[in-house]
């Protein structure tokens, strides 16, 4: 897009796009003045009636304009309205109306032109500052440009840069000895080895911890055959305590299941742990997300009666053309997204040997339905789960502020589950950068009762592998 050297007065004109994506944008540009055209007053009365999600937000924006300018005279107007914020220098709101505007006659009369062209003329009238037009819409940044007008995009939102990755949960040193010898003596800590209540072994750090550390972080010394995996439990700038986690591999199994590697055995143990109320898995298809967190969730139901019930939701965001309304209930309607549900569930239930489905099973399968919920998203606005294990698949096709809401139905003794892949994400304006599922691992990540892990590819068919280099 256009370059520009950026001077120490800058007006950021919004689109209306950006304002609607994030009602909070006004707040975000710290000293700089945010312009806000007549054209997007417009576009925003015309989406604020109706139930949808995009007329709850476009009132939300004009209840905001509404209070900065309750109180301010003419005056104020002509030379900013004062944006405050909770520290730093305030900024300043400009509402921009030109009587004579004319789009010029090579450009269709539309908002996106009507916007450009109010942009060029504030830039005109406005040599002392940078004028830098805001917008998410990539069609507009493209035509801006073609006539020369600065662009950006809005990444205020953005939960990780475009350099970086998710973050993957885990610090793997392949130096580490079984006890750790190899690890202390690379980070130049003292270690002290305590057993705790229950059985489990801690150590505790003394010295400098490294920086990329946070909570509920896997430690390990190899992703395949690790001989010592350990959960960050308490981090400090000079201390730090892990305790070591429960081995799933061989002897220990969740619902039968056991781990093939480093992260799914931390996996397990993420979605095994009672101090644990939010985990968050990430990973391609085919490593085991969904698998590993119904067969957690049927033991801690079934077996330990931990919880009453799984609710088990997703978005239903279709990857290519929608085929319509669905009849029947509300299970009946989501049946279709739930084929991943489904499919994991003929798995745990499936006979190793045989294949086949025995008399047992099926009344496992009849108690597993009456102890499962399938619910839409759209009508969990409202509640509160108690004693739930609530699975949230395809996290990554959820807005923030929708993950959000899923997320605040959380009552008493629920514990959460995100699953999802920011490398397969079907709804319109989201990006990994500024999906829910990002949002949500990077608001939590230092918090001691949530856990994440991104998984590696393991055991997938040559041809799953061959489609993903390929394609």
């Amino acid at each position: 897009m256009v370059r520009i050297d950026k001077k120490a007065t800058r007006l950021y004109v919004l689109d209306t796009n950006v304002l609607i994506h994030d009602p909070a944008a006004l707040y975000q540009f710290d000293e700089h003045e945010v312009v806000i055209p007549m054209t997007v007053l417009e576009e925003l009365d015309k989406h604020k009636n109706g139930i949808r999600e995009i007329a709850r937000t476009a009132r939300q924006v004009s209840r905001t304009l509404s209070d900065l300018t309750a109180n301010v005279d003419l005056d104020q107007i002509r030379d900013g309205i004062p944006i405050p914020r909770l520290s730093g220098p305030e900024g300043r709101l400009r509402l921009l109306c030109y009587d004579d505007l004319e789009t010029p006659d090579h450009l269709e009369d539309n908002p996106d032109n009507r916007l450009l062209t109010e942009t060029c003329r504030l830039r005109d009238e406005r040599p002392d500052a940078s004028v830098i037009l805001v917008t998410k819409d990539i069609n507009l940044r493209v035509k801006a440009a073609a006539v020369g007008v600065p662009v950006e995009d809005y990444l205020t939102d953005r939960a990780f840069d475009d350099s970086d990755a998710m973050l993957g949960g885990a610090r793997i040193y392949p130096d580490a000895g079984h006890d750790g010898s190899g690890l202390w003596e690379s980070l130049r800590v003292e270690v002290k080895v305590d057993r705790v209540d229950g059985g489990k072994v801690v150590y505790r750090l003394a010295g400098e911890i490294p920086a990329d550390w946070h909570l509920g972080m896997l430690v390990s010394d190899s992703d395949d055959g690790a001989s010592f995996e350990a959960v960050i439990r308490e981090l400090g700038p000079q201390h730090a305590v892990l305790e070591l986690l429960t081995n799933y591999r061989h002897g220990a199994s969740v619902w039968g299941v056991h781990a093939h590697d480093s992260r799914q055995n931390f996996t397990l143990n993420l979605l095994m742990d009672d101090g644990v109320d939010l985990v968050t898995i990430a990973g391609s298809a085919g490593t085991g997300k969904t698998f590993m967190t119904l067969a957690a969730a049927f033991q801690q139901t079934l077996d330990a009666k931990r919880f009453e019930r799984v609710v088990f939701t997703r978005a239903p965001i279709s990857m290519s053309e929608d085929i319509g309304y669905l009849p029947g209930t509300e299970e009946e309607k989501m049946s279709p997204w739930m084929g991943a549900f489904h499919d994991n569930m003929d798995n745990l239930l499936r006979d190793e040997h045989d294949g086949s489905t025995s008399w047992d099973q099926e009344a496992t399968r009849q108690l597993l339905g009456s102890r499962v919920q399938i619910r839409a998203p759209g009508f969990m606005r409202g509640r509160t789960l108690n004693d739930t294990f609530l699975i949230i698949d395809e996290a990554q096709n959820f807005t923030p502020k929708q993950l959000k809401s899923l997320i605040t139905r959380a009552g008493r003794n629920t514990k959460i589950v995100c699953l999802g892949n920011v490398g397969q994400i079907d709804t319109p304006y989201l990006t990994a950068n500024t999906c829910g599922m990002a949002a949500v691992v990077q608001r939590f990540r230092d918090w001691p009762h949530a856990g994440h892990v991104t998984l590696k590819s393991v055991e997938r068919s040559r041809l799953a592998l061959a489609g993903e280099e390929l394609l």
